[in-house]
């Protein structure tokens, strides 16, 4: 037994004392050596006294790279442990995770079993022939609360529409004024002008009543353009005023987006339609003759051709009947009187004034709403003057288009100004690639004689048209390339139109030339 207890020791000595033991013990002796600051400094004594210069550098940087290459060797370490302990939190975690998720499931299984034991005894105590469902009268009972709930869509106390319908009960008692059929397009303006001045304290000049009133015989909108404070707002609220039926003025706001800041939307909890004051105004709008105003106040504090495009693409169609809007799917009993399997016909005596102020705060306007409307320069402030008391009038749209009408027979616009107007789109087309445009031509065929019969000339209506229409695209271009070529369309309106016409488009033909 001795030799074996000898044997054994002096093995296990050898594995455990001397391999397994040295290998620590040299670990360890290792760090303390390399952390033994005595033994770095006895050296550093025992050999700098024969030290030169360059042996001093050496030396020295011998110390810092060591002492670098320590502190590497710490930071790796300290990494490596963090690692470390980050993975095995995670492995950790996921454990944790894995064995809820397998109690969740466990218990899933314990409820499923109880469920199917309480419907086996329902099953059971109702004597339900195989393959009925213990649910089918309950599923009944439920329809049978979700049809109670549903609207009584032939209610005669209920609309999903409520102003469209207040509106088709007050007009039950509307008596139409006694419109002014005899009066003349001067006499409007002139009236008009003296009206804003007397009882309203706004004062325009006759150019711009002229410009203004001339333009609801061309298109449905107008934009009143021009600095802040000179009175855009005030001349559409001043024009409701006078035929007194005030304008209904819609603030536009950056998040307009889409169609229904104008119409409204249909709300399905509800079961209503969120009507605007707009569609209000649009719907009352169907049952008179009155001229109607919408003013989009700010209309570029949000991008027009958003929130306007349905109407835009609407009022272009070539015949009024087409001037359909679809505000509802379905059709109910109790639907506004005027609406029609759940479209409205736009109403032909509504006009949409839109205010614009070109700053830093709004957007551009595109040339698509540009095209389709006439845009009409506020710069300055009108002058004040004495004007007698004046009245309001009574005019129907019907007296105002069928003045129109008669202007464009009487004061058609001469074939010699067309000539000079086709030959003049010829030049700017080779000298600055623009072309007038078969709805440009449309509106100043309409615009300009309307604008005669207001009492202006119809080479200033050619102008107006001209500098506000065709001139106005040439913002768009570079204007370092057509520098050149616009002293040359200068000249060549002074040689067709006469130096002394044509004058609007000749400064703003200048003005363009300023900013180059």
């Amino acid at each position: 037994m001795t030799a074996v207890t000898t044997f054994i020791s002096e093995f296990l000595n050898q594995f455990f004392i001397q391999g397994l033991f040295g290998i620590f013990k040299g670990i360890g002796m290792g760090i303390v050596n390399m952390f033994n600051i005595p033994a770095y400094i006895n050296i550093f004594k025992a050999n700098s006294a024969s030290f030169t210069a360059v042996d001093w550098i050496i030396a020295i940087l011998t110390v810092v790279a060591t002492v670098a290459i320590l502190a590497v060797i710490v930071i790796l370490i300290v990494i490596l442990v963090k690692k470390y302990i980050r993975v095995r939190k995670t492995i950790v975690d996921q454990e944790e995770l894995l064995n809820e998720v397998g109690n969740l499931n466990r218990e899933i299984i314990k409820l499923s079993s109880e469920k199917e034991r309480i419907l086996a005894m329902k099953v059971s105590q109702l004597g339900l022939k195989p393959g009925e469902s213990p649910y089918e009268e309950y599923e009944e009972k439920k329809e049978e609360e979700e049809k109670s709930d549903e609207v009584d869509k032939t209610a005669d106390d209920y609309s999903r529409f409520y102003k469209c319908t207040q509106v088709d009960i007050e007009i039950e008692n509307y008596v139409a004024p006694e419109f002014d059929n005899e009066i003349t397009l001067p006499e409007i303006c002139d009236r008009f002008r003296n009206f804003a001045c007397s009882q309203l304290h706004l004062y325009y000049e006759p150019k711009l009543i002229r410009l203004f009133i001339a333009s609801f015989a061309t298109t449905r909108l107008i934009i009143l353009q021009g600095i802040s404070g000179t009175g855009k707002t005030s001349l559409a609220y001043a024009w409701g005023k006078f035929l007194r039926n005030p304008a209904i003025i819609a603030s536009v706001q950056p998040s307009w987006r889409d169609r229904t800041e104008i119409f409204g939307y249909f709300n399905e909890f509800t079961k209503r339609f969120n009507e605007t004051e707009v569609l209000k105004k649009m719907y009352e709008a169907t049952y008179k003759e009155e001229i109607y105003i919408t003013v989009l106040d700010e209309m570029n504090i949000a991008r027009v051709e958003y929130y306007f495009a349905e109407l835009l693409s609407i009022l272009e169609m070539p015949t009024r009947e087409e001037w359909v809007v679809s505000l509802v799917p379905s059709v109910w009993p109790t639907d506004p009187k005027h609406l029609f399997d759940g479209k409205l016909k736009l109403p032909e005596n509504m006009w949409y004034i839109g205010t614009i102020n070109n700053d830093d705060s709004t957007f551009a306007v595109s040339d698509k709403v540009y095209d389709r409307a006439i845009p009409i320069d506020i710069n300055s402030k009108g002058k004040a003057f004495d004007a007698p008391y004046t009245e309001w009038l009574p005019l129907s749209y019907k007296h105002l288009e069928g003045m129109f009408k008669e202007c464009q027979e009487k004061y058609k616009v001469s074939d010699e100004n067309l000539r000079k107007l086709e030959e003049l789109d010829d030049y700017v087309i080779e000298h600055f690639r623009l072309a007038f445009g078969n709805r440009i031509v449309k509106q100043l065929k309409e615009f300009v004689p309307a604008y005669v019969g207001c009492g202006g000339t119809e080479i200033d209506g050619i102008d107006f048209v001209l500098c506000h229409k065709i001139l106005r695209k040439f913002e768009s271009l570079n204007l370092s390339f057509i520098r050149d070529e616009i002293d040359g369309l200068i000249t060549y309106l002074n040689k067709h139109f006469g130096k002394s016409n044509m004058m609007e488009s000749k400064e703003y033909l200048l003005r363009l030339q300023k900013l180059m």
